[in-house]
């Protein structure tokens, strides 16, 4: 539990720091940081609607965009909280090229075709 407190602390001296040596204003640093995890938050809400509609009709397994909107989910809120290290943890969650649904994609979905049949002798 203490460790869930002091972290912010320690986050937001590492970006005082961090911001000393870039030259960047720690301000700035923190509302660019904000800002692109707003906007990931908002895209990956739109995103997240499309997946699960399309999970709804058989298009795309339900685990591989859960999955993904999670980690991208995640990685918007560690943006979104100052701080450098927190921010340098969104950027690996977002380029780890892993995506756990993958395998499943290559199996078929269940899917039906309805129509008309008829038998020719």
């Amino acid at each position: 539990m203490l460790i869930v407190l002091i972290f912010p602390i320690l986050d937001l001296l590492a970006t005082i720091r961090f911001a000393r040596w870039t030259g960047i204003p720690t301000p700035a640093w923190l509302l660019a940081s904000a800002i692109a995890g707003s906007l990931l938050l908002r895209h990956e809400i739109v995103t997240f609607r499309v997946k699960t509609l399309a999970a709804l009709r058989g298009d795309q397994p339900l685990l591989r965009g859960l999955l993904d909107s999670g980690r991208k989910v995640l990685a918007a809120l560690l943006l979104i909280l100052p701080g450098v290290v927190s921010d340098l943890i969104a950027l690996t969650l977002l380029s780890l090229p892993f995506n756990l649904g993958a395998p499943l994609a290559t199996q078929a979905v269940g899917r039906t075709i309805n129509g008309d049949h008829r038998l020719i002798d």
